[in-house]
């Protein structure tokens, strides 16, 4: 037996007063994330927005680096995303982040590549896995902390971005650690001599004219 035909009229159509605002929100992050696949990148945007979780949306559009090969390829803005969404834990598990990379629009291969520099068994130390990434981003030592600072920093953007010397530290032995082509004393030579210099400054912070000079490739 066919359905009766129904008919609605506006009174009849209930429309939530937040939905213009919430679909409104959405479309800007959209524009601003511009994810490779927008289904899966959404279904990850609304999952968080329901959790009261960080969205996965960048702060800015990311002009395409000259050197990345495809549109899915890991950036700086990408890093930060995960930052803002993985950063109020020390550790991170492992099925959770793959997640998170996943609603990002990454490559699966290229999270198992980055986890193959440091292999562990269920959760990482997040700051380990923000400057893995970091590392992969740039070609050099250098480089790498020079995203870390950027991403980490609480100053504007184009400012000097420092991060506290502590932090920096951690970092740069983390990753100098990881190249056996990199002495360990040069690695505390180097922190020593920028202590020395942050010291004198009595603000603890490390900014990036601070390593410019830095050569090793990591």
């Amino acid at each position: 037996m066919p359905l009766p035909d129904t008919m609605f009229c506006a009174q009849q159509i209930h429309i939530p007063p937040e939905l213009p605002d919430i679909l409104k929100q959405f479309t800007k992050a959209a524009i601003r994330t511009q994810p490779a696949d927008v289904l899966q990148w959404s279904a990850g945007y609304f999952s968080a927005l329901s959790r009261g979780d960080p969205l996965p949306v960048k702060d800015r559009i990311e002009m395409p680096m000259a050197t990345q090969k495809t549109d899915t390829g890991l950036t700086q803005g990408l890093l930060k995303v995960l930052h803002k969404q993985c950063s109020h834990k020390e550790y991170v598990e492992l099925a959770d982040l793959e997640q998170k990379w996943k609603n990002l629009c990454l490559p699966i291969e290229k999270f198992k590549v980055l986890l193959q520099l440091d292999p562990c068994e269920n959760k990482i130390e997040w700051i380990k896995f923000l400057a893995l990434g970091c590392s992969m981003l740039g070609g050099s030592l250098n480089t790498a902390m020079k995203h870390l600072c950027e991403i980490l920093t609480s100053d504007p953007e184009g400012g000097p971005a420092r991060i506290p010397f502590e932090i920096f530290s951690y970092v740069y032995r983390y990753l100098s650690g990881l190249d056996k082509e990199i002495p360990a004393s040069d690695t505390e030579s180097y922190l020593s001599s920028l202590k020395d210099k942050v010291d004198s400054r009595k603000n603890g912070m490390v900014g990036l004219s601070d390593f410019f000079t830095l050569k090793k490739k990591i």
